[in-house]
């Protein structure tokens, strides 16, 4: 850990630091799988899916500079190469091998759900570590999280 004058005790920082670092791979990992979907998607609904995806992924990346910050805020470091997000993603693996603009919408709402449910887990551990900022920051990207979710699968449920 780096030095700080942040009053949270040193503890604290590293405990919120590695959580910081583990919901960091799984937004990156989010990230890519955006990017993905956004890239190629085919169909009769693709250029709704493309704009959809990126617009998606434009918040994501508020998420991940979010948690990135936070983690150095308190003297951590910011674990983001390639390497530590494949070593540490929660999130399953995005079909690389897909076109279909419902199985895209599908497999990212999957994906949105599962991190929304792991940074709910985050805002209750940084609560329980007496932490109401990084609580906070998970809190506001729990409500994004939630927005995308059910923007995602709306265009499901009209194309049932």
């Amino acid at each position: 850990m780096h030095k700080t004058q942040n009053d949270l005790p040193q503890r604290t920082r590293t405990q919120i630091a590695e959580l910081c670092n583990e919901r960091l791979a799984d937004a990156i990992d989010l990230q890519t799988q955006c990017k993905a979907a956004h890239w190629n998607v085919k169909g009769p609904n693709f250029i709704a899916l493309h704009e959809l995806f990126d617009k998606v992924n434009e918040d994501v990346e508020d998420y991940v500079d979010l948690i990135a910050e936070r983690a150095v805020q308190l003297g951590g470091i910011a674990e983001s190469t390639i390497q530590s997000v494949t070593k540490r993603t929660n999130l399953p693996e995005y079909p690389l091998n897909i076109a279909d603009g419902n199985q895209h919408v599908s497999r990212l709402s999957h994906s949105v759900a599962y991190f929304g449910e792991l940074v709910r887990k985050a805002i209750n551990q940084s609560s329980e570590l007496n932490d109401a900022g990084t609580a906070d920051i998970f809190t506001e990207i729990s409500r994004g999280l939630d927005k995308w979710l059910w923007m995602l699968e709306a265009h499901l449920h009209l194309n049932e």
